[in-house]
């Protein structure tokens, strides 16, 4: 049975966590996995955990009396990343008065004070959406091959020598990519390239990445002739995207990134190479 994967998360200015982190534990000893976000997030940090964390429930803890405001910001940041189907649920000190309304706005359940960890876990489990990634329809393939493996790394100058010394392995290009506030150093694997990524501002995507997550495998790039066609075959099949439209990526390619669902948690990027890059 596939595990169910919940973020408690803490937006806007509440500076307590108790309840969050009793909640937390009490869905871990449920059998769940938990990831936490920590305190005030807003609400776009926290739908970017969800989909990069690859979850199926978010839980919305709130104190500050910020709730009317913040918890159906969460559900529309959500649907405008197309990332809707993740389950969302409040809690935390809230008027009875108000949840009729957080409802109307897509929370689906509001659980108040005094509420058993044993009824929270049953509403998740008889409310989230585990996709069966068996009943995708096929697409046309379209990638030819891995293009390029994206590593997160904290500081290239540091991760390098690891490459280069112990590995022999060349460098092929080094540029800054200010679209993704990222630095990224392409070294030479054979017919791939392994992509380090070091964030230059703290509110880089890979920055978040780093705090949740630490280094590691961040993507896998696999290589298309044509991503706006690769991309339109995959919204008629159905496949979550983050980008609907290609963007720049490193060595003038254009890139978009696939929803991590789709390929098992897995950050997914089609990428097409152009000019010098397609040589």
């Amino acid at each position: 049975m596939q595990q169910i994967r919940v973020l408690i998360a803490k937006p806007g200015l509440d500076g307590h966590d108790r309840g969050a982190l009793v909640i937390a534990q009490g869905l871990r000893d449920q059998g769940m996995e938990v990831i936490y976000t920590g305190l005030r997030q807003t609400p776009e940090q926290i739908v970017d955990t969800a989909i990069q964390e690859d979850v199926s429930c978010i839980g919305l803890s709130s104190l500050s009396g910020a709730h009317m405001e913040l918890f159906p910001e969460v559900v529309r940041v959500l649907r405008e990343r197309q990332a809707d189907d993740i389950l969302v649920i409040g809690g935390g000190v809230i008027p009875e008065a108000d949840i009729p309304a957080l409802q109307a706005a897509g929370i689906a359940m509001v659980f108040t004070p005094g509420t058993r960890i044993e009824d929270v876990a049953s509403f998740i489990r008889s409310h989230v959406r585990l996709r069966d990634l068996a009943d995708v329809p096929p697409v046309e393939p379209v990638a030819k091959q891995v293009d390029h493996i994206g590593i997160a790394v904290r500081s290239i100058a540091e991760a390098l020598p690891f490459y280069t010394r112990h590995l022999g392995l060349t460098v092929d290009h080094d540029e800054i990519i200010p679209d993704q506030k990222v630095r990224a150093v392409f070294v030479r694997a054979g017919d791939l390239h392994l992509e380090l990524l070091e964030p230059t501002s703290p509110d880089s995507p890979i920055a978040q990445f780093l705090d949740k997550r630490g280094p590691g495998l961040h993507h896998v790039a696999y290589r298309v002739d044509d991503i706006d066609r690769a991309l339109e075959a995959l919204k008629e099949a159905g496949v979550r995207l983050i980008d609907e439209r290609p963007r720049p990526g490193g060595l003038g390619k254009r890139i978009a990134f696939i929803h991590p669902k789709e390929a098992h948690g897995v950050l997914t990027e089609y990428c097409q190479r152009t000019g010098e890059a397609a040589e």
